[in-house]
C-alpha cells in the first residue's frame, strides 16, 4: 500500500533562479511537479521526504535552461491485488458502486456485492439488505478487497469486492443521523 522509495528525475530550471537559493528553488519545483502525481510503475506520489542528491547541471543549448538530475525519496501509494482497503462510496448505480481510497478509484460490481443486498433507486440510490439493517449509499464507508488492478501511464484503476468475510459497510452516514 504505502512505500518509501528512492526516485530520480531530471529537473529544468530557468536561469533567473540561479543564485544563493538555487537548491531551495529546485526542491520547491520538484515538490510542485511531483507530489500528487501518479506513475503507473510506482503509484501515487504522496509526499517527498528528502532530496538525496542534486547532480551537476547541464545547460540546454539555445534556451539557457539548465537540467539537473535529482535523486529524492518519496512516500508512494500503490494498491495491489488481494489488499484490503477502507474506502468512501462516491457513486451508486444499478451496475454497482464507485468508492475512493485516497487517490485511487475502485469499482465494485453488483456481482461482487452480497446476494442479500438489492439495488434501490430513487433520490438516494443505494444497496440495501432485505431487512434494511445495512445500506450502501453515497458517503458510506466500506471495507473492500481489491481483486484486480489496471495500470496506465498516469492512473491506476481497481476492481473490488465486498462479497467476503469481514467486508462491507463500516460506517453509514444515514445511520448516524438517526441518533443526532
Amino acid at each position: 500500500m504505502f512505500f518509501h522509495i528512492t526516485l530520480e528525475r531530471n529537473m529544468q530550471l530557468h536561469p533567473r533562479h540561479f543564485g544563493p537559493h538555487l537548491r531551495d528553488k529546485l526542491v520547491a519545483k520538484l515538490m510542485k511537479d511531483v507530489e500528487g502525481t501518479c506513475s503507473g510503475r510506482h503509484g501515487f506520489v504522496v509526499a517527498i521526504t528528502g532530496v538525496e542528491d542534486i547532480g551537476k547541471g547541464l545547460i540546454r543549448e539555445g534556451t539557457g535552461f539548465v537540467t539537473f538530475p535529482v535523486k529524492y525519496q518519496a512516500v508512494v501509494f500503490r494498491p495491489f491485488k488481494g489488499e484490503i482497503l477502507e474506502a468512501v462510496v462516491t457513486m451508486v448505480n444499478k451496475m454497482g458502486f464507485f468508492a475512493e481510497a485516497g487517490p485511487v478509484q475502485i469499482f465494485v460490481s453488483n456481482h461482487l456485492i452480497p446476494d442479500d443486498m438489492e439495488f434501490q433507486s430513487g433520490d438516494m440510490p443505494n444497496y440495501t439488505t432485505s431487512d434494511g439493517s445495512v445500506k450502501i449509499q453515497k458517503d458510506s464507508e466500506v471495507r473492500l478487497k481489491i481483486i484486480g488492478t489496471r495500470v496506465d501511464a498516469t492512473e491506476i484503476f481497481c476492481i473490488g469486492t465486498i462479497k467476503d468475510d469481514f467486508l462491507g459497510v463500516i460506517n453509514d452516514p444515514g445511520f448516524i443521523e438517526l441518533f443526532i
